[in-house]
């Protein structure tokens, strides 16, 4: 294996010392106003790209484009821009009044301290049955918001709870490209994978659904619960029944958009032509998210092509030792992965080449391998603020008029929390190959 060039990681420092590091020093000491809104995460990005650009000279700047390209072309990165634009599309054709025809009507029949527990199961349910977090929050977030809004809860922690469930349906979906990645990489069954991943995420989920139950049975505020009508529920329980049956994602939310925007000419609630705008202002909406994915990925590439994550690997594989080790080891790396990939799938995909080694020479099964894999890049990827779940999630809440910061919502995020808690539990307590 390579040996590795620790100066190619220089890039990552430089995003996390623009869009953390600013964002804290105007958050926290200079007391700005939104101090984490006024650093562009774009503009982060843009500058590690920069700063990586400047690297290696042995490669030509057009050379370096070539690279980038090929980041960008993957299929994994295409698969999430394309949810992204039809998810938008999907939000932009129902509106604000589908979702609230659904959180209202939810409200009415459901007392408030309940309502979330229950999101939080159904968040699980859909996506375990799509295979995929970002859409899960596509579909929840806005209903989750309403909910909020609604009864007067706190609005990071309906975000987080939604987050936290898209993440145990990530983590676990037979469908989901994290599952597929992991899978395919250690040379497991996915069945396999399942039965052992599945009794690690489920203590998690368990206790997550206790805290948000406490901490909303309390809640004796009134709840404002408006004029809901159930033909805009429609485009809505299509999705999530869909998403129920395991239907591809992308069938799944075109349904939405058809039904969608079939009722809202019918009802007479816009034209064709004030149709297509939403549609184009809500595919419009994920320009930002799209624009971080793009970005990522050819900063990937370039940091991979310099060495800079063969440096990672050596690193880890000298660091940790034996079979609970190589575990441990295992999980940290594919975390490190997501750290500077900001997506998870991606992050597999790097990490499965040495994790099989660790695996051969530690004696770790290619089932358990692939379960620590697909469930340390989930608890990475369901907490970084920067991350297409967290960004999606913030953005649906923007669009309907709830301003969050991705750090107000980091305490609220249970389930990654308790899954690392038990995943540990896991590798150092349970005996296993």
């Amino acid at each position: 294996m390579k040996k590795g060039n620790p100066a190619a990681l220089l890039p990552i420092g430089v995003f996390l010392v623009m869009y953390l590091g600013l964002g804290i020093l105007f958050e926290y000491v200079l007391k700005v106003p939104m101090g984490f809104y006024n650093v562009p995460i774009v503009t982060a990005f843009l500058m590690a790209i920069l700063t990586a650009c400047l690297q290696n000279k042995k490669l030509s700047f057009e050379d370096k484009l070539g690279v980038m390209a090929k980041g960008v072309g993957d299929k994994n990165i295409l698969t999430m821009l394309l949810i992204f634009l039809v998810a938008g599309t999907f939000v932009g054709v129902v509106g604000r009044s589908s979702a609230q025809s659904v959180a209202y009507f939810m409200l009415s029949i459901i007392p408030s301290q309940f309502a979330m527990i229950v999101l939080f199961g159904v968040a699980c349910f859909v996506s375990t049955a799509m295979g995929t977090s970002v859409g899960t929050i596509t579909l929840l977030m806005p209903i989750a918001i309403e909910v909020a809004v609604a009864s007067s809860m706190s609005a990071p922690l309906c975000m987080g709870t939604i987050i936290g469930g898209a993440m145990f349906g990530d983590n676990l979906s037979f469908i989901s490209d994290t599952t597929i990645a992991a899978c395919n990489g250690q040379g497991c069954a996915m069945q396999d994978k399942f039965k052992g991943n599945f009794w690690i995420a489920l203590p998690a989920a368990i206790a997550t659904a206790l805290v948000v139950f406490v901490m909303t049975l309390g809640n004796t505020n009134e709840i404002v619960v408006g004029q809901y009508d159930l033909i805009q529920m429609i485009p809505y329980a299509l999705v999530l029944i869909g998403g129920a049956l395991g239907i591809n994602v992308f069938a799944v939310l075109l349904m939405g958009v058809a039904s969608g925007a079939l009722i809202m000419m019918m009802t007479g609630q816009c034209t064709f032509v004030e149709l297509l705008g939403n549609m184009g202002a809500g595919a419009s909406g994920m320009f930002e998210t799209c624009m971080v994915a793009v970005l990522v990925a050819a900063l990937c590439e370039l940091i991979k092509v310099y060495g800079g994550f063969d440096a990672l690997l050596t690193l880890i594989r000298k660091v940790f030792k034996g079979n609970k080790g190589g575990q441990l080891g295992m999980g940290l790396l594919v975390g490190v992965m997501d750290i500077a990939t900001a997506n998870n799938t991606v992050a597999i995909v790097i990490a499965n080449p040495i994790a099989k080694e660790i695996s051969q020479e530690y004696g770790i099964s290619p089932q358990r391998s692939a379960c620590i894999l697909d469930t340390f890049s989930c608890i990475f990827q369901g907490v970084i603020p920067y991350g297409a779940q967290m960004l999606v999630a913030i953005s649906c809440a923007a669009e309907m008029g709830v301003i969050v910061s991705a750090f107000e919502v980091l305490p609220c995020l249970f389930y990654p929390m308790f899954l690392a808690v038990s995943s540990l539990i896991a590798i150092f307590m349970i005996k296993t190959k």
